[in-house]
């Protein structure tokens, strides 16, 4: 079996854990748009390829797994989910299956003011949205919502383009400031339109992240709930696996009701009065799921198995509860 890992960037420890599962002679290939990318070291074999809005990133990446027989594509970006969702089809016919989700589910995921509404739709909580400063402006002076506002791209990835503004004036001045910024960067290329911030009411209780797992024909199987206790750069960089049930029940309806496949990473945040807000949906790894893993969930085995057309036992599924990690940097030579 051969696995390809697009935009492999930084995720060693994917690649790691993918890995420790293959059988002997089974290859990991990775593709990066620069050679120096971490992630790559890992790999049996890496590529060079374009820019994922490169019009030949596609059929580079078709070229590859035709060459080198890949069973299996996992993308690792947000940015290149919508291309790949789009193009299955095309990976089909030449016998790799891509474990990225269909393209209503990564609409729903990364255009995140679509992700407030179906949160809501399927009886769960968001965060007052609003994706017009004149329907923000109304909803302050109504008292519907108060400073502080969180100010982010409605087509994002990351930490880029967040924004916390305290009163009036600054929501003005970051808007407007924002809403330049977002065109000068690679973002513009995936946004639509022009109602592309997302307004939001800020969230200061706990955070937690959740492994939301389904099999590859989107059928839900299980989810892992940790505790954030520190964040850098966008990521879980400190976390704890916990027994909340309350959060285990959002985790489940969203996995079956959305009908991703394989991983979705998800965000919850708890309101002063005690209820959960889920605040974004990410069908893919994120950078939480090692705190799930190194707890006892194999994830990647179970992709794996499901590949083979095998039964996964839950129990490969199921974190041990209290386990708590936290991330550190070291220097891999990339060249």
């Amino acid at each position: 079996m051969n696995i390809l890992f697009t935009c492999a960037g930084r995720r060693t420890y994917l690649l790691k854990y993918f890995k420790e599962n293959l059988a002997e002679g089974d290859k990991v290939i990775a593709t990066d748009m620069q050679l120096s990318a971490p992630a790559l070291t890992v790999a049996d074999m890496k590529i060079q390829v374009p820019a994922v809005y490169d019009p030949c990133y596609v059929d580079k990446t078709l070229e590859i797994c035709q060459q080198y027989t890949i069973d299996a594509l996992i993308s690792l970006n947000d940015l290149e989910l919508p291309i790949l969702a789009e193009q299955k089809h095309r990976f089909d016919e030449i016998g790799t299956t891509v474990i990225v989700s269909d393209k209503d589910v990564i609409d729903i995921s990364f255009d995140k003011y679509k992700t407030a509404q179906w949160v809501e739709q399927v009886g769960l909580n968001a965060p007052k949205t609003y994706i017009r400063l004149d329907d923000a402006k109304e909803a302050l002076l109504k008292s519907e919502i108060q400073f502080p506002l969180f100010l982010k791209p409605r087509w994002g990835s990351g930490s880029i383009g967040l924004e916390t503004v305290e009163d009036m004036e600054e929501l003005e001045i970051v808007y407007a400031l924002l809403f330049k910024k977002i065109k000068k960067t690679f973002l513009a290329k995936a946004s639509v339109g022009d109602e592309y911030i997302l307004i939001q009411e800020k969230l200061t209780g706990k955070e937690f992240g959740l492994d939301v797992m389904n099999d590859l024909r989107g059928n839900h199987v299980a989810v892992s709930v940790k505790q954030k206790l520190a964040m850098r750069s966008g990521e879980t960089d400190k976390a704890v696996t916990v027994d909340n049930p309350s959060i285990y029940s959002i985790g489940k309806t969203i996995g079956e009701n959305l009908g991703h496949i394989g991983n979705l990473d998800v965000d919850v945040m708890q309101r002063a009065d005690g209820t959960y807000c889920v605040l974004e949906l990410n069908p893919r790894f994120g950078g939480g799921y090692p705190f799930s893993h190194e707890a006892g969930v194999n994830m990647p085995k179970a992709i794996i198995k499901w590949l083979k057309g095998e039964t996964v036992d839950k129990v490969l599924l199921t974190p041990q509860y209290g386990k708590m990690f936290a991330k550190n940097d070291y220097l891999v030579e990339v060249g």
